[in-house]
């Protein structure tokens, strides 16, 4: 039975400092476990801030990660030139794999509109999937969330959000700009050993509070994602204000 935890924090940086350390410990029982943690990062403000927190020096109870033993993922990227400074991957890079001695082969970027692929979504998309492999489960799967509940580029009542098969879609018409970006889909988020959002703000409580009532995914996308183990809720007081007390 997968479990839901909910931990509320009255800054931002409470949050992000307690993401940090138990991403490193999660990291750490993975290696421990299977010789290999595998990950899939998210951007925005909270994301990236966990990757900035990684960077500096250890409390000196975190768990050291192996980062030689550790493959990268992103649940979404903007389609975007790959020097564009909206990209997850690089904002990624200068936070902390710039930093770290990550081995480049288990970085697993998505395709940027001028690499292997040109202009071509589509195959810059299947060719994601394929790099996934089938049946893969991350150990931990970072989200942020909109204030309408979007997590990675699933936006309410889009194609992607319905998505029941395919582990990555492109998607040519986000609401949230810019409109071509290429994402995990529910299928593969929910074989994750553990999902982890990361949220602040008071516009997103609406969201958070559908999301924990069990709403319908198609109209909160947020609803719909769950770990097979564990799902985690990162909320700064903001974010949680609408949950029951």
């Amino acid at each position: 039975m997968s479990e839901r935890e909910t931990l509320i924090f009255d800054a931002q940086s409470a949050l992000i400092a307690t993401a940090a350390n138990r991403f490193a410990d999660a990291v750490y029982r993975a290696q421990q476990a299977r010789g290999t943690a595998i990950v899939a990062l998210t951007g925005g403000s909270n994301g990236i801030g966990l990757l900035r927190a990684l960077a500096q020096t250890p409390p000196p109870d975190r768990p050291a990660i192996d980062w030689s033993r550790i493959d990268l993922y992103w649940g979404d990227e903007r389609f975007v030139t790959a020097a564009d400074p909206e990209r997850n991957a690089g904002q990624a890079f200068e936070a902390l794999f710039d930093h770290v001695p990550v081995d480049p082969d288990r970085v697993h970027v998505i395709a940027a509109s001028d690499g292997e692929f040109g202009d071509d979504i589509e195959a810059a998309a299947a060719a994601y999937a394929e790099q996934l492999g089938p049946g893969i489960a991350f150990d931990v799967h970072l989200l942020g969330m909109g204030g309408e509940g979007h997590i990675n580029s699933l936006f309410p009542h889009t194609a992607a959000t319905a998505e029941k098969t395919l582990p990555v879609v492109a998607v040519t018409d986000s609401p949230k700009p810019p409109p071509r970006r290429i994402t995990l889909t529910f299928p593969v988020i929910n074989r994750s050993r553990e999902v982890w959002f990361l949220v602040s703000g008071d516009e997103k409580a609406e969201a958070v509070a559908a999301a924990h009532r069990g709403a319908d995914p198609l109209d909160w996308p947020c609803a719909g994602a769950q770990g097979t183990e564990r799902t985690v809720w990162f909320l700064d007081t903001g974010a949680a204000s609408q949950l029951p007390t």
